[in-house]
């Protein structure tokens, strides 16, 4: 546990950004060239480098209220003042009330976590991690490139929610929705859902390509 994770309310920089989730233990790559966040980040870098990111609905103009902590892990400026960054998703939080909106929005969190799991959750981490090896080997036949799952993959079943709903692509409002989740089981279940739907497009078209190539 780091030292900010024990505070249970803090005021936090907030940084809203259109279709973008992050999710805990995983990275977001950011170029910062509005001036309002240049100077909210030349200011986090001064203190502790962490700040909010909330997702924002392009079509509603809705920013959600809940959203995960960044921290930087690496910086390059640029010409202009503008910011290259490396960041890593820490803890979840909900966003009680805004304090300030300008020159950028900071706003007063609570941090958020999952409840202790009520039984093992290994066997639904498995399911989940072979609808992610089916998915990724059939997407594979279907593009003809060499696709593989990370060595890394989590074994944890916590972490290995967040980097699967992290890797869910055009679909912001389902990664919003998952990451508000506070229960593992209930976040792995929806993920296995995903996983053996798009499984099982993508066997229907693997099914189609073959039959088309033996013509």
């Amino acid at each position: 546990m780091t030292s900010s994770s024990k505070i249970a309310v803090r005021e936090l920089p907030l940084f809203p950004l259109p279709e973008v989730v992050l999710f805990p233990t995983r990275p977001l790559s950011l170029h910062i060239f509005e001036f309002r966040y240049r100077i909210m980040m030349n200011t986090i870098l001064e203190s502790d480098r962490r700040f909010g990111v909330l997702m924002v609905d392009p079509v509603k103009g809705t920013i959600a209220n809940t959203g995960c902590c960044a921290e930087i892990v690496h910086h390059q400026r640029l010409p202009d003042d503008r910011i290259e960054m490396l960041t890593l998703g820490q803890q979840r939080f909900r966003v009680l009330e805004y304090v300030r909106e300008k020159p950028y929005r900071v706003g007063l969190v609570e941090w958020i976590e999952d409840q202790p799991p009520a039984k093992d959750l290994r066997p639904l981490s498995s399911e989940v991690e072979q609808l992610l090896r089916d998915v990724v080997r059939l997407s594979a036949k279907l593009t003809e490139q060499n696709i593989e799952l990370p060595e890394d993959l989590p074994d944890l079943p916590t972490e290995l929610s967040y980097w699967v709903a992290s890797n869910l692509y055009g679909v912001a409002a389902e990664q919003q929705l998952l990451l508000e989740m506070q229960d593992t089981a209930t976040r792995l279940e929806r993920e296995a859902e995903i996983l053996t739907s798009t499984r099982n497009h993508l066997a229907a078209r693997a099914v189609l390509k073959d039959t088309f190539n033996e013509k």
